[in-house]
């Protein structure tokens, strides 16, 4: 099932090529949808994806492939894959029934961007309150978020790759194998795989060309738990 920006973006990204042979550039993406940011249209473009809709061509800037589209539509796009109530009166010439009260998520919210995971620091004393991050309020659910730009490639086996930003939920407890934002010894700032074992606590890349590192508990604190991924292309 697709959401209603989803179907948009998909009849939007399936029309564009169908009429000029390219993809869309994320700008006409956004401009499309009417939305504020292009944070928004990644994680679009990212559910298209993993549900089957389209794929990325590797190699290539802003190339978009349409694999396939919601069945039995009179326009060659949807309609028995989305649910009722995500389609009707959504759409040109469909009727609109008035709400009773206005239900509507914000099309983006601004987290607090502390840049890049800096050695040597605590997080909270990167923190700029001057930056921000827009993502959608599906991104992140309940609770405080912060942003982070990751810095290296210790962690590109779990596909996190240098560049990303990092959409951390903020908490001091995480469960065992969650991929954290870990303080060590209130100086050193990681992004991990945390691992506890007895009364150790480890440190896990997610790359062979980096050693996991092991440390007594109360050397370790944590600043967050890994919530999403946020990939500029």
């Amino acid at each position: 099932m697709l959401t209603r920006k989803q179907y948009e973006l998909l009849q939007f990204i399936d029309r564009h090529l169908k009429s000029r042979g390219v993809s869309p550039s994320f700008d006409e993406m956004k401009d499309a949808l009417g939305l504020k940011s292009k944070s928004g249209i990644h994680r679009l473009i990212t559910g298209l994806e993993e549900r089957g809709f389209i794929r990325r061509l590797p190699h290539r800037a802003r190339a978009l492939e349409v694999l396939k589209l919601p069945e039995n539509s009179t326009d060659g796009i949807g309609s028995s894959r989305f649910a009722p109530n995500v389609i009707k009166g959504r759409f040109p010439g469909d009727a609109e029934e008035p709400p009773t009260r206005d239900t509507r998520e914000p099309e983006t919210l601004a987290i607090p961007f502390y840049g890049q995971i800096a050695a040597g620091l605590p997080i909270e004393a990167v923190r700029d309150e001057t930056r921000t991050f827009e993502v959608t309020p599906s991104m992140i659910g309940r609770g405080r978020h912060y942003a982070l730009e990751v810095n290296g490639d210790s962690m590109i086996e779990a596909g996190i790759l240098d560049g990303d930003v990092a959409i951390i939920e903020h908490t001091d407890t995480a469960e065992n194998g969650a991929i954290v934002v870990a303080l060590v010894d209130d100086e050193e700032v990681t992004l991990k795989y945390l691992r506890r074992k007895s009364d150790s606590v480890a440190l896990e890349p997610a790359n062979a060309a980096y050693e996991t590192r092991i440390f007594g508990p109360d050397r370790v604190r944590i600043q967050g738990r890994l919530k999403t991924i946020v990939r500029q292309y």
